[in-house]
């Protein structure tokens, strides 16, 4: 509303749509409510109309449905309901649950509201701020057509005998409806959200934001994996095959190559040539090992063990294989864990070990090295623990200072087996 275009924009008409289907649904509310109240008193006496007081307790179900497709209107975000499944199918399990939830009597108690008091609201707002301004606006034509060009009665209190004054009127008609317009969005506004407070369910809506955070983090997730493998497959099909062919080339000119100044040369390109095909190789390695893709999280990590400085110890059993997103986020958290023993911990030896058990899969690492890790000191363990987040997982880190430091991931999964997987 505090945005210039308001007033040309389609709010204030959508404010003005909420209001006055507000007015309509609420005496259509109003007489449901009075008739069916007589209908049970006048049917009470035979005793059949006391089961229809069920009837009347579940008014405010549609009500409330009504309302919450009205709130569309003015906001685009949908509402969700209070209301809980029921446990077992069938309509008695529906009226049970129905008739135990609160949410039930709180819509049958805005029902009752609306009914009484906020669809006289709705229609007060219209009058006052649309359809007085509306009718001074019309004041010309009503002094041309109803009043023969001699006068016009504005809002039945007043004559207009002029011409002059019914344009008059008409302009201050026009600034009433701006004014108006900005009225109706106030109102229209404080009525959403008394709606919103009472029928709809906030924990719902930020259940439903949250699942839908989750499940985009782990799209994310997932694409980045998907770009890792492709990067990583990129690299060792293209640029290492031409490097290895490169080298290949230049050990074969070495050797044909007479003793001189170009065999020299030959030498140290097929030294920097080697160089840069095990960098290569290293840089694949980091971005998504093969290892891992073709023979899972044990035989990665053994591999990950055996090229570690610090002699490494492994103990991990998998009867299968879990999902690639988090068999390559546990092997990231092995790896930097690792690296930092070798950086950092002064460890003699170091140790992996893990399984799975209860659908989680469970990985330590554990040195015998001096302690005192923290993972705010840019170890690397911080952008790891977010991507554990993201999969459900927890990172714990315990590292007094004189060790020993022990790192404990674990990820909420179920294992496969290879060929399923790869199928």
């Amino acid at each position: 509303m505090s945005r210039p275009g308001f007033l040309l924009s389609v709010w204030p008409w959508r404010c003005a749509a909420y209001l006055l289907t507000g007015a309509v649904t609420g005496v259509a509310t109003l007489v449901g409510i009075v008739v069916v109240a007589a209908v049970c008193g006048a049917l009470a006496v035979v005793l059949v109309g006391l089961p229809l007081l069920v009837v009347v307790a579940l008014g405010g179900i549609p009500v409330a449905a009504v309302e919450r497709l009205r709130l569309r209107l003015i906001d685009p975000t949908p509402v969700s309901g209070r209301h809980r499944v029921p446990a077992a199918p069938g309509l008695w399990a529906w009226l049970t649950t129905r008739l135990r939830e609160q949410a039930t009597w709180r819509e049958l108690g805005y029902a009752l509201l609306f009914a009484g008091l906020l669809w006289p609201v709705d229609a007060l707002a219209i009058t006052v701020a649309l359809l007085f301004p509306l009718s001074m606006v019309a004041t010309p034509l009503l002094m041309t057509t109803v009043g023969d060009g001699h006068e016009a009665k504005v809002l039945k209190q007043w004559t207009v005998t002029t011409w002059p004054a019914a344009f008059g009127t008409a302009v201050l008609g026009l600034l009433l409806v701006g004014l108006g317009a900005y009225a109706l969005g106030v109102v229209a506004g404080a009525r959403a959200e008394l709606t919103r407070l009472l029928i709809a369910s906030r924990e719902g809506e930020l259940g439903a934001k949250v699942l839908e955070l989750a499940r985009s983090r782990a799209r994310l997730v997932d694409a980045f994996e998907a770009e890792r493998r492709r990067i990583e497959r990129d690299l060792h099909d293209g640029a290492q095959q031409r490097l290895v062919a490169l080298t290949m080339a230049l050990g074969l000119a070495r050797l044909d190559a007479p003793p001189g100044p170009l065999a020299d040369q030959l030498t140290r390109a097929h030294e920097e040539a080697g160089k840069a095909l095990a960098e290569l190789r290293e840089l694949i390695h980091g971005i998504h090992p093969k290892v891992l893709t073709d023979y899972g999280l044990q035989a990665a990590v053994a591999d990950a063990a055996d090229r570690c400085v610090v002699p490494v110890d492994v103990d991990l059993e998998l009867p299968g294989r879990p999902s690639q997103a988090v068999e390559s986020a546990a092997y990231f958290v092995v790896c930097e864990a690792l690296a930092n023993v070798a950086k950092h911990s002064r460890a003699a030896r170091a140790r992996v070990s893990g399984g799975h058990r209860d659908g989680r899969l469970f990985l330590q690492v554990r040195d015998d090295g001096r302690g005192g890790a923290d993972p705010s000191a840019g170890s690397g363990l911080t952008g790891l623990a977010d991507r554990v987040s993201v999969l459900d997982g927890r990172l714990a880190l315990t590292s007094p200072p004189g060790g020993p430091t022990l790192l404990r991931v674990e990820f909420p999964c179920e294992l496969t087996k290879a060929g399923d997987r790869s199928a």
